[in-house]
């Protein structure tokens, strides 16, 4: 027969087990296997894909039970938000309109939800990865599992078939001189595989791509004891280099913590394949020590 503990052991023992219960439920999991958008280049069969609007927000993998971020971290959404979602694992992105990223990142990167900044956003779904069918039939699955589970915070991505460049380089010119970021074009007879393929393709006004933050690098003159440049690693081909305009003061003195990933600007690409010109601008998906660091309680 087990002897009960004295009543200041078994508080202290009901706190470390609500501490580990905390810590497990806030922890990382291994980072979705999504699917990553290459290039559109001309003399791509635009015919043979899908067509939507690239939204400007936050890419997320809802796993039947629980959002998390492309990195694997969870993300600390109000339990209304999800609620009466299905427990189909969906992969969309988290968005509240057009120029509003800043706030979704924001939103996402906090543990205390604010109820009335997640009532701007939606998860804007555009893709079943667990269902074995084309991204045709996912598409009908999708439209068929909206109508079953309908939610005011999820809804697909309206997506409309591609025919020819010309008529692509029009919906972009309309998305853009909207306030839109591009397009995104998705191969109807594809099969869900993760990695970066030309399955999915993103095209933009502007060339930009994403990169992983490695190192800081020393500055020099007026920005001696500050970040200097950013050292990144391309994601697709593991290629080095160096970003150092766009960085504000700000950054150079708090710079994005190794394992960030940013997005830059670029003026195509040079002889050996590197961006030409490379600009920050902006962060993209927080590294997991710093999103725990962003959202620990003050």
């Amino acid at each position: 027969m087990m002897t009960a503990l004295p009543r200041p052991f078994a508080r202290l023992w009901r706190r470390a087990l609500v501490a580990l219960l905390l810590l497990a439920a806030s922890a990382p999991q291994a980072a979705p296997p999504m699917l990553l958008a290459g290039q559109y280049t001309q003399g791509v069969e635009v015919s043979r894909y899908w067509v939507s609007e690239k939204y400007d927000g936050v890419r997320a993998w809802w796993d039947g039970a629980r959002l998390q971020t492309r990195g694997g971290q969870p993300i600390a959404a109000p339990a209304w938000f999800t609620d009466g979602w299905p427990r189909t694992v969906m992969e969309g992105e988290l968005w509240g309109g057009r120029g509003t990223f800043e706030a979704v990142s924001g939103a996402v990167r906090s543990a205390q939800p604010d109820d009335k900044v997640w009532r701007g956003i939606r998860l804007m779904v555009f893709d079943l990865p667990e269902h074995p069918g084309t991204f045709d039939a996912r598409l009908r699955a999708l439209q068929q599992l909206h109508a079953a589970h309908p939610a005011p915070t999820w809804q697909p991505v309206p997506q409309w078939r591609g025919s020819t460049h010309e008529a692509l380089m029009a919906d972009l010119q309309n998305i853009v001189s909207g306030g839109g970021e591009g397009v995104m074009l998705h191969r109807g007879s594809s099969h869900y595989r993760a990695g970066r393929n030309d399955d999915l393709l993103k095209l933009k006004a502007a060339d930009d791509a994403e990169a992983i933050v490695r190192a800081h690098l020393p500055g020099k003159g007026k920005y001696a004891g500050m970040t200097g440049a950013l050292l990144v690693e391309r994601e697709e081909d593991g290629a080095r280099f160096r970003i150092g305009s766009g960085l504000t003061d700000e950054l150079r003195r708090h710079p994005p913590a190794p394992g960030t990933i940013i997005t830059y600007r670029y003026n195509g690409l040079t002889r050996r394949g590197l961006p030409r010109f490379p600009r920050f601008w902006r962060i993209h998906t927080p590294a997991p020590e710093a999103e725990k660091a962003a959202a620990a309680p003050p």
